[in-house]
């Protein structure tokens, strides 16, 4: 079995359980980044990696074209469970998006780029897929620069992959660059430098 299948057989298995599991972030303060980031966004938006669905309370329904895509069958019905009836979902690979070139005003991912066994394949679809004056927005944890934080996430990363799927000390500002995006925003957000918001723009 691959890896991709892997992943994804883990989320199929956890996917009943992972609201509850990540309640408690969400209300410490998840859902207010989300609500900050998410809200304003006008125009023709993909979100990659859907999962429960959880970034759906927080956009502007009113103001966004939207569809979502997520490689867990499980998640995205439990996603599609949430009745938001604009929200067009498919069961789709972000490391293989089925969707022509420069034709999305914002992509989204969040706490995604953890899990894609192939982060940088799924970065080099957003490149192909944000029109020129578009903007990938991506809010992901990553490997801090605190070297006992870091080490921590070593640590735990192969019980964290095992389990969820994900991957927590991964070097994700440097797959962004490597797929060819250019960073526009690099913001800390919480837990030291672990959580980040990243903005990119297409690349030349």
């Amino acid at each position: 079995m691959n890896e991709t299948k892997k992943t994804q057989r883990r989320y199929d298995r956890f996917a009943r359980v992972y609201d509850l599991f990540e309640l408690p972030l969400e209300r410490l303060s998840f859902a207010k980044i989300r609500r900050k980031t998410l809200s304003p966004l006008k125009g023709k938006v993909l979100e990659i990696g859907v999962g429960t669905g959880k970034n759906l309370p927080y956009y502007n329904w009113e103001n966004i074209d939207y569809t979502g895509i997520d490689f867990s069958k499980k998640m995205l019905e439990r996603a599609k469970r949430k009745n938001f009836p604009k929200a067009k979902m498919i069961y789709m690979d972000a490391q293989n998006i089925d969707f022509k070139e420069n034709n999305f005003d914002y992509i989204v991912t969040t706490f995604v780029l953890c899990s894609i066994p192939d982060p940088i394949k799924a970065l080099k679809e957003m490149q192909r897929l944000i029109k020129k004056d578009g903007k990938v927005i991506m809010i992901e944890h990553v490997r801090s620069k605190n070297f006992l934080l870091a080490f921590w996430q070593d640590i735990h990363n192969p019980l964290t992959k095992f389990f969820f799927g994900a991957n927590i000390n991964r070097d994700t500002k440097q797959n962004i660059e490597k797929a060819g995006l250019i960073i526009t925003k690099d913001q800390a957000l919480a837990f030291g430098d672990v959580l980040r918001l990243f903005e990119a723009r297409k690349g030349d």
